[in-house]
Formats: structure tokens, sequence, C-alpha cells
């Protein structure tokens, strides 16, 4: 067995993680590359659900290697939070103080980053908060914000995208009541399901293989076959209702675009920083890294049915999710709706008013240029990632010791994101913000709430709020969240007092 390289090195390889390296034609897309359909015979995992209330707001979280079967009878090297793989649902009530505990139980060092969770800096998880291998991190989380749907994840210095690939993803539910009050389908497991989506890449006897050369530091590591909750081509049972879902996209660099085979329109009622003001009506979908969206859909007609992804038209030759590379959409997964009476029928027509947003109260005005190809040619990267390039935001790569910006506590800003070379995922800590404009136009109405990322195609303007502290000891950052491109260096870091 050969070992597995704990920093990526610059060759055009690949790593197969905790087995020999080399590339099968393997899956695609849920798909086997010689075409053939999936079949669509393995139930969709529901992760565990933790309600942290009725466990004395007191959550143990364990991060250990574990083996999981992506292929039948092909138990590949992972890692997991308290699973062999992913980790689980933990449930969040509005107004409680819950004490975390995360066990570090890999043999490399790791942190957990509770993305969407709007906490102070020195519990944010960030790459300050390293968990050293054997130890053991008590945060305890005050929970003071509106329903989300949220996730964690690690956010270690130049090790991010490798361990996420790995299997460290978990999704948390923030809860306030609403969902009961507006009526919404609230039974886990049954009619609100949890879909994390990602992508991987196989070796011939089922290993996971990461490949990290300059193409997956440019482009962002992706691979050839899509999972949902850690399988592949999954099938789940749902009433002949409306069902929610609440769909995360945990891919270190694809974005997805959903849509239903039969072209059925879903409606978005919530992005990643709580509800929209009212249920928008779509029938596609993109999702990019880090974002979160939940959809109510319809299955009253009884018919099964596939949620399926194109290409990712952001990426041109390299967002192909078909086995030939052609613009074919491909299937995810199935549902198939039962005679079970749906617990509800009907659409609100009225959700969650966000809280305002006034851009007039900005107190000032900051531009974020975030360089791929220009930096990563003038500026060499820390050697200890081997990588050969290093990515920049304002000409700058990430360094722990630096402080980027200084705002203040309470105050608004807009900041203008600008990509060049290729889109971006740009995500802040610690804030949730209004889009302004992308490419100087308003944003489309399932993107109007507040959130936590935005995919910058060209430029986009930003109204951030900040409300929550950050020490210089314990910086909060913003990057890019295509997760080689932080591991690189595109990633700044910000107080707030």
């Amino acid at each position: 067995m050969a070992s597995v390289a704990p920093r990526p090195m610059l060759t055009r390889r690949q790593f197969a993680l905790g087995s020999a390296a080399f590339v099968s034609g393997g899956v695609i897309g849920g798909r086997l590359a010689r075409g053939e359909p999936p079949n669509f015979n393995t139930r969709l995992p529901l992760p565990p659900l933790i309600d942290a209330a009725k466990h004395g707001n007191a959550v143990k979280l364990r991060a250990a290697p574990g083996q999981h079967p992506f292929i039948k009878g092909k138990p590949a090297a992972t890692y997991g939070y308290s699973a062999s793989i992913l980790g689980p649902v933990i449930r969040l009530r509005r107004g409680d103080e819950v004490e975390m505990m995360v066990e570090n139980a890999l043999d490399v060092d790791t942190t957990v980053h509770w993305h969407g969770l709007l906490m102070p800096s020195h519990v944010d998880g960030g790459p300050h908060q390293v968990i050293k291998s054997g130890s053991t991190w008590r945060p305890v989380l005050r929970i003071a914000q509106p329903a989300s749907t949220a996730w964690f994840h690690p956010h270690l210095h130049h090790d991010t995208g490798r361990q996420v690939y790995m299997g460290l993803t978990g999704m948390i539910i923030v809860d306030d009541g609403t969902d009961s009050r507006l009526g919404l389908p609230r039974t886990y497991g049954v009619d609100d399901l949890p879909i994390i989506l990602q992508d991987r890449s196989f070796d011939s006897n089922g290993s996971l293989v990461y490949e990290l050369d300059s193409l997956a530091i440019l482009y962002g590591g992706r691979g050839d076959t899509i999972i949902a909750n850690g399988v592949i081509a999954p099938f789940t049972k749902v009433p002949s209702g409306l069902v929610r879902l609440r769909l995360l996209n945990a891919a270190n660099a694809q974005n997805f675009e959903l849509r239903f085979s039969d072209h059925r329109k879903f409606y978005v009622i919530a992005s990643d920083s709580g509800f929209l003001s009212k249920p928008v009506e779509v029938e596609q979908l993109r999702i990019s890294p880090a974002e979160r969206f939940e959809i109510l859909v319809d299955f009253t007609n009884g018919k099964p049915v596939l949620l399926e992804t194109g290409p990712d038209e952001v990426m041109g030759i390299f967002g192909a999710v078909s086995g030939d590379g052609t613009t074919e959409y491909v299937p995810v997964m199935r549902f198939e709706p039962t005679a079970t009476r749906p617990k509800v029928r009907a659409v609100p027509t009225h959700l969650v008013e966000p809280a305002a947003a006034d851009s007039s109260k900005a107190i000032r005005r900051r531009q974020f240029v975030l360089e791929t190809w220009t930096c990563s040619k003038r500026r060499p990267v820390e050697t200890e990632m081997n990588m050969g390039y290093s990515l920049c935001i304002n000409g700058k790569s990430h360094d722990l010791t630096r402080i980027d910006v200084e705002t203040e506590l309470g105050t608004l800003e807009v900041w203008e994101i600008v990509s060049i070379g290729m889109a971006h995922p740009f995500h802040v800590h610690g804030v949730s913000f209004r889009i302004l404009s992308l490419k100087g136009a308003p944003p489309p109405a399932h993107l109007a709430g507040w959130k936590d990322v935005v995919l910058v195609e060209d430029e986009a303007e930003l109204l951030v709020a900040f409300n929550q502290p950050a020490a210089r000891e314990h910086p909060f950052m913003y990057h890019c969240h295509i997760l080689e491109h932080g591991d690189a260096g595109m990633m700044g870091q910000y107080v707030c007092a």
C-alpha cells in the first residue's frame, strides 16, 4: 500500500488515498464511463440527526479515519465526523448555548469551521483554531441568528481541500420556530431531506484519487463521479406531496447545474443565511461550492423522477460532467414517490421578509481582486506546499501573520469583488451579506436574501454586515471557496472591533 503524502506535490500524477495510484474509467456523473445508465439500487443514506437541545446542548464530534465503499465491495480509506464518511446533521436552536467537543483522532492536524454560523472569531474554527492530532477542542456556540442551513468542515492552512475530499463534511440546521409557523415540511428523513452534493474520482480498486497538479490548483480539484450523501446514484422514497430538500454543495470546486429530468418547476425558499421573502419558482438552479439552498419539490403526480446536473458552464471544457465531455446532463439521484400521505401540499405564498439592507448606510467601500493566472505566474508559493503556484487577492497571497482589513463592529460596508481569469465562489467568515449587483445588474430573486457565498463570474457588489468581533489573535477569513484556491493563497484576513 502506498503511503499518502500529507502535503500535495506539483506533479502530473494522482494520489490514490490509501492505495496505489492509477486511474481507471470509473463511474462518471452517476453513470458508467461506458455510457451505461446507473442502477439506482442504493438507498440515499441519511446522516444521523443530533438535536442539540435533546442532548443537553452538548455535542460530541470525533474526526477520524474510516473505510467507506463508494463502489460495492471496494472499501476506500476516508475521513469522517463520528462516522466513516461525512458527519451528523446537527440541529441547533436559536437562543441556545451549545458546548461542542471536537476530538481529533486523525494522524494530522485539523480544524472545524462552522460555516454559516455567526460566531465570534475565536470559535469560528478557521485556520488559527488548530486542533492538533490527538487533542480536543471545546468551543461554546451561542446561537443568535435566524433559521438557516449551515455546515461544518475543516479549514486547515494548506490542507483544507484534501481533508474535505477525504470526507470531512457535515450539515447544521438552525431552528427558530419559523418552519412550524409557516407550515413547511419539517420531518427529518421523510419530507425534509439533507442532500450533500460532491464529486470524486476513484482508482480501479475503489480508492479515492485526489489529483493535485497545476490544472487542479488553477481550476480546483474536480472528480469524475458525482455523489450524494457519500454514495453514487442513490434513490430515496418520498411522500406524494411537497418535500423540502436542503441542498449543500460540498464539492471542492464544481458548480452544479441542477434540474429534474421531467423539467418540473420547483421553489427556492431559502439560501445561505435564511428564508427568502417568498418562494421563487425555477426550473434550474446553479449551486456553487459552499452554497446552500432549500427547495420545495412537488411529488404529487406520483411519478419517479431524476435529479440531474449539467456541465459547469462557467468552467468551459473543464466543467463537463458527462463521460464523453458533451453538454449532456447526467443523473445525480432518483426520487420515488410512495402512497404515504403527505403532511404538506401547498406552497406558502409568503415566507420571511429579510432584514433591511440599506447601502446608503455603508461607511466605506472596498475592492477585492481575485487573481488566478497573473498572480500564479509571478509569485512563488510557500515551500511547504510544494505547488509552484501562489494565488492572490489584491496582489497578496495569504499570510497567517498579516491582517489585510480592519473593520468596525456594527457597521456596513460595500465590498466590490472582481474575478480575473475565471469565476470564484467568494465567502466571508463571520458575516452575512446582501448581493447588490452581479455583473452590474440586480441579483435574481433567489439570490436576493442574506448570504455568505456568492459566485463571482466578473464582478459583484456586496453589502456586508459586520456584527461579530474578531481579534488579531483569531482574525476572520475571506476567500475563494474553491478549496485548492484557498489552500494556494487566495485568502485574506480581517479583524472587527
